[in-house]
C-alpha cells in the first residue's frame, strides 16, 4: 500500500513538473525554439524542420477612406470604399484592389468607380535583417473620365527594409508610365507626364501585434504643369488574432498640389 502511494505521488510530481507551453512535444526547460506555431514539425530541440502549413496564403481587405483637398479655392470632400485581395505563395505574391467614390463640392457631386489595380510582388533577404521588395504592376482605367486619361499606365515597385531590434528603416521608389493622351483643344490643354516617387520612413513594434510607423512621401504629378506631390504621414497596425487585422493611417499635404488630409481605416482577414 505504502508502494502504491508512493507511486501516485511521484506521478503527480512528475505530471506538475512536466511543462510544454508551446505544445511540440519538448519539455520548456530544453526547448531552445518556444511559442512555436501548432502547425511546425519540430526536432529534438523544439527548433522547426518543416512545417505542416499550406505555402499557399491570401487575405482579403476592406476599406473607408476620407478626403479633403482644396484646388483653386473650392474645398471637395471624398469618401471612397476599397476593396483589394492578396495571394501569397513562398516569395511571391499577387494583389487586386478597386475601390468606389463618392466626391462633393460646392459646385458639384460626383461617384463612381476608382481605378483599379493588378500587381506581382518577389521579396527577398539578401542579409541578414534586410528585405528587398521588387515588382511590377498595371492601373487600369475603371475610373470613367472626362479627361481622356482612361489608357492602362504601367508601373514598376521597389522598396527595401532593414531591421534593428524592434526598429526598421524603410525607403520606397516607384515609376509610372503614364499612357494617357494630351488634350490639346481651344477650352482646355492637359499635358499628361511619367511620375518618379520616392518614400522613406521608419516604425516600431512597441509589442509583438502592434506597429507603428511615420514616412514622407515626394512624388511628380500626372500633370506636367503641377508642382510635386508631399506629404507626410502615419501609419498602425494591429493583429487582433490569428486571421483578423486592421489599420489605421493619416497623411497631410506639405504641398498645393496634394491632398490637405487623407484618413483611412482597413480591416483585413488572412487564411
Amino acid at each position: 500500500m505504502l508502494k502504491f502511494l508512493l507511486l501516485i505521488i511521484t506521478s503527480q510530481l512528475i505530471l506538475f513538473a512536466y511543462s510544454d507551453y508551446d505544445l511540440d512535444g519538448v519539455e520548456d526547460a530544453n526547448d531552445r525554439c518556444p511559442n512555436t506555431p501548432f502547425t511546425e514539425l519540430v526536432d529534438t530541440y523544439g527548433c522547426t524542420i518543416s512545417s505542416t502549413k499550406s505555402l499557399h496564403n491570401f487575405d482579403f481587405i476592406y476599406g473607408i477612406s476620407y478626403t479633403d483637398s482644396d484646388y483653386s479655392g473650392e474645398n471637395t470632400k471624398t469618401t471612397s470604399h476599397n476593396f483589394q485581395f492578396d495571394y501569397y505563395y513562398k516569395n511571391f505574391s499577387l494583389e487586386l484592389s478597386t475601390g468606389y467614390f463618392d466626391s462633393s463640392s460646392v459646385s458639384y457631386n460626383d461617384n463612381g468607380n476608382d481605378d483599379s489595380f493588378v500587381g506581382v510582388y518577389y521579396q527577398f533577404v539578401p542579409l541578414k535583417n534586410l528585405k528587398i521588395k521588387t515588382g511590377i504592376g498595371f492601373i487600369i482605367p475603371t475610373f470613367d473620365s472626362d479627361l481622356d486619361n482612361n489608357n492602362i499606365d504601367n508601373t514598376a515597385i521597389f522598396s527595401m527594409s532593414y531591421g534593428i531590434k524592434d526598429l526598421n528603416l524603410f525607403v520606397g521608389y516607384n515609376f509610372t508610365k503614364v499612357n494617357d493622351d494630351n488634350i490639346n483643344t481651344t477650352e482646355l490643354i492637359v499635358n499628361y507626364q511619367d511620375t518618379h516617387s520616392y518614400s522613406l520612413g521608419v516604425g516600431f513594434y512597441p509589442m509583438q501585434e502592434v506597429y507603428f510607423s511615420t514616412s514622407y512621401f515626394i512624388s511628380d504629378s500626372v500633370y506636367s504643369t503641377d508642382e510635386k506631390v508631399q506629404t507626410i504621414s502615419a501609419y498602425a497596425f494591429y493583429s487582433i488574432s490569428p486571421n483578423w487585422f486592421t489599420t489605421l493611417s493619416y497623411a497631410n499635404g506639405l504641398s498645393d498640389s496634394a491632398n490637405d488630409n487623407y484618413m483611412s481605416l482597413r480591416v483585413g482577414y488572412n487564411f
